[in-house]
């Protein structure tokens, strides 16, 4: 019977410590301080949480629908440096890969993307050396 009892109390604190540990990632609120970074031009579109619940994710992904003849912009924002290694790629509905915010191993804090083609475009977002793996990006565009 005590070894039941200390076996849930150690299973307990365990998954406090870790709940407490992923709960600590305010995306949402990070994502609303990005909004105002948009470039000049560009038109709020939505706003995008990146929660890698601390390191156990490898990739957030979220999709869009992009319009042809249309320019959009996409900027991460995170609570530590500029990015905090996360890193967006932008992939077409082929899932072929059209821009990323990691070029020749320099992170960028926005991409841009002027469309040619009207379709289903996957938003992706990854860790590169990422501290809290906790980030927000917004979608903006201009025609």
């Amino acid at each position: 019977m005590k070894k039941i009892i200390s076996s849930l109390g150690i299973l307990s604190i365990f998954i406090f410590f870790t709940t407490a540990s992923y709960g600590q990632c305010d995306a949402g609120s990070i994502s609303d301080q990005c909004i105002p970074k948009l470039q000049d031009g560009f038109n709020f579109v939505k706003s995008y949480q990146i929660d890698g619940a601390g390191g156990s994710k490898t990739k957030v992904e979220y999709s869009y629908v992009f319009a042809k003849g249309t320019q959009y912009m996409i900027n991460i924002c995170s609570e530590a440096s500029d990015t905090d290694g996360i890193v967006v790629s932008l992939f077409n509905s082929s899932r072929k890969r059209v821009t990323t915010s990691n070029a020749n191993g320099k992170l960028f804090s926005a991409i841009a993307y002027p469309c040619n083609a009207t379709g289903i475009y996957y938003i992706t977002f990854t860790f590169e050396g990422s501290a809290k793996h906790c980030g927000g990006a917004v979608l903006g565009f201009k025609r």
